[in-house]
């Protein structure tokens, strides 16, 4: 447990921040817990942005005047302070009035936000039914920015419009191929029963609440499913027409979205040469581990005759998602309860891990935190995508390791924990993907000095994920950024994207189709994973050095400790922390 702290006029800047967010932002406010939330939705509008950037403005304004009396305080005034400049510039450039892509957008926002909402009690029901009826407005107001990003030129690029568009149709139940007819959103033709996630989410109350708030349900289902129907129509009959083909953000957009996930400017031109390298490295080392699996020198083709090899191990395999969920949650069990004895202080709070199959079929892992008071505990989901129903245990190990304990799990609840010396915006909305990303795929390497990953097929599988994340660092800031191709063939684009990304990982179709399209409409997200991973470290390396050079023995349960008691932090805030230039 953390040590108690008198709270601070910072601290209380940072409080009230967190509660002028989620009075604008009740999606933020039920990821958090916020009880009041549960029934809203946020007003994506032009007006609504400036609303937020408002306060935005009025926090830092305050920010800027404190004096900080720790280095608590310090940490919190640095990294709040470069998060909201870096908000009120993306702001500034328009960026939410082109908000669109295929995996963290409004209408994913929104459908996704029922996922974690409690339905145990009636009154959980209600706020369900509350915040369906809002889906129209908030979709609307969605659609308004869209619009005014027309108007000023700021349109997402045409195979996001596409793909989300589909996205939508099947969340409201309607088949792609249906277009509309006759004005009615949706357009399916009479005799049709389309029935998609909101409808689903309905019935699944039952006979559990009355029959009034069973009647409230449907209706708002109902709306709920037309207002994703019409967005989808608005997105393929008007935003389209206005879609550029070219998938690149482009250096300018791409140096802004980079530093919001991760937290810190690099230099992406020596990061994209690192990255080739990195790639490289990794192909090698996965030849040797190859060849350990099958008793032969590595060779050119050594990687794939490994992988058909253990494809075709059945003592490998989990057949269905019941199977994969129960081998999930028995694995991070078993992580817990060793790594608490020998590895790490893991509080009793955060000792629960929820491995969950998401309802959704989009594809993707992910981790979701526990809420402040730890009645929603942290929970692993696993969009599995349809007609995937076998799964290979060697491939995902560490992903369990990544999402869990010591990955995600341990150092976002770890910080849920820290009550006490940190503020609620410290301990549930502060961070960055490079932070939060990099510090799992540390852990997953972490789990292979420890002896988790000793059976050279888990290592196979182990490096295979970060083969694929090397991948992505020089996919993404080489599409982006129009980079000469590794292959020598050019100039990279949307197009090679897929075929690159195919080389490199040992995944469906379906798979690399769905990564691919989250990189080009997500930019700079998915190489913050690597490039973190690469900070942490070169702390943790930094911090042996000094120890050694003093004389001293480098203790690496020291240095996570330190680390995981600031919190998730943006990475150059962390690297300020952990090299003692905090500064007021």
């Amino acid at each position: 447990m953390s040590l108690e702290r008198e709270s601070t006029a910072i601290d209380q800047i940072a409080e009230d921040w967190v509660d002028a967010l989620t009075e604008h932002d009740p999606i933020t406010g039920s990821y958090i817990g916020r009880e009041g939330a549960h029934a809203r939705l946020n007003d994506f509008s032009p007006a609504g942005s400036e609303a937020v950037a408002g306060v935005m403005r009025d926090t830092l304004a305050k920010l800027r005047e404190a004096t900080p009396a720790d280095d608590v305080d310090r940490v919190t005034k640095i990294d709040l302070t470069a998060e909201l400049e870096l908000s009120l510039a993306r702001h500034a450039a328009g960026e939410d009035l082109r908000n669109l892509n295929v995996i963290e957008s409004p209408s994913q926002q929104v459908r996704d936000i029922f996922d974690i909402m409690p339905s145990d009690t009636e009154g959980d029901w209600a706020n369900i039914a509350a915040r369906m009826a809002a889906v129209p407005e908030a979709m609307r107001s969605y659609r308004e920015s869209l619009d005014e990003g027309v108007a000023r030129g700021l349109v997402p690029a045409l195979r996001q419009v596409r793909e989300v568009a589909a996205q939508l149709r099947r969340t409201a139940g309607m088949s792609p191929l249906i277009q509309p007819r006759g004005g009615v959103p949706g357009g399916a033709a009479p005799g049709d029963k389309p029935k998609g996630f909101f409808a689903e989410l309905a019935e699944r109350a039952g006979e559990s609440v009355p029959e009034s708030l069973r009647q409230d349900l449907a209706k708002a289902a109902g709306k709920a499913s037309e207002a994703y129907a019409g967005l989808a129509n608005f997105l393929d009959t008007h935003l389209a027409a206005h879609a550029p083909e070219m998938d690149a953000f482009g250096r300018e957009r791409y140096e802004l979205a980079s530093e919001v996930f991760l937290g810190a400017k690099v230099d992406l031109d020596e990061t994209y040469e690192w990255g080739v390298e990195e790639l490289r490295r990794m192909v090698d080392e996965q030849e040797r581990i190859a060849g350990e699996i099958l008793g032969e020198k590595p060779r050119p083709g050594i990687v794939a005759d490994a992988i058909k090899h253990l494809d075709g191990d059945a003592s490998r395999k989990l057949h269905g998602t019941d199977a994969l969920q129960k081998w999930m949650q028995e694995t991070s069990d078993r992580a817990v309860a060793e790594l608490g004895a020998t590895q790490f202080d893991i509080p009793e709070e955060i000792r629960t891990l929820e491995c969950m199959i998401a309802p959704t079929q989009e594809g993707g892992i992910y981790y979701t935190g526990p809420s402040s008071d730890f009645s929603r505990p942290g929970r692993m989901w696993w969009s599995v995508p349809e007609g995937v129903t076998e799964f290979d245990t060697w491939r995902e190990l560490t992903t369990v390791y990544h999402e869990g304990v010591p990955g995600h799990h341990l150092q976002i609840g770890q910080a849920v924990v820290n009550s006490g010396t940190l503020n609620e915006w410290r301990r549930q909305l502060a961070g960055s993907s490079g932070n939060a990303e990099g510090w799992a795929l540390y852990a997953e390497r972490l789990m292979e000095q420890l002896g988790y990953l000793d059976d050279p097929a888990d290592r196979l599988g182990m490096l295979d994920g970060q083969r694929m994340r090397a991948a992505r660092v020089v996919l993404d800031i080489g599409v982006h950024l129009g980079k000469q191709r590794p292959d020598g063939g050019g100039v990279w684009d949307g197009d090679y994207a897929f075929e690159f990304l195919a080389e490199n990982v040992n995944m469906n179709d379906g798979f690399v189709r769905f990564e691919v399209l989250r990189y080009l409409g997500w930019a700079g997200q998915a190489p913050s994973y690597k490039i973190g991973q690469r900070i942490w470290e070169e702390l943790r390396d930094e911090a042996k050095g000094r120890a050694e050079s003093g004389g001293g023995a480098f203790d690496i349960r020291d240095f996570h400790r330190e680390a995981l008691q600031l919190g998730v932090t943006r990475l150059d805030t962390l690297q300020a922390a952990m090299r003692g230039q905090l500064a007021d």
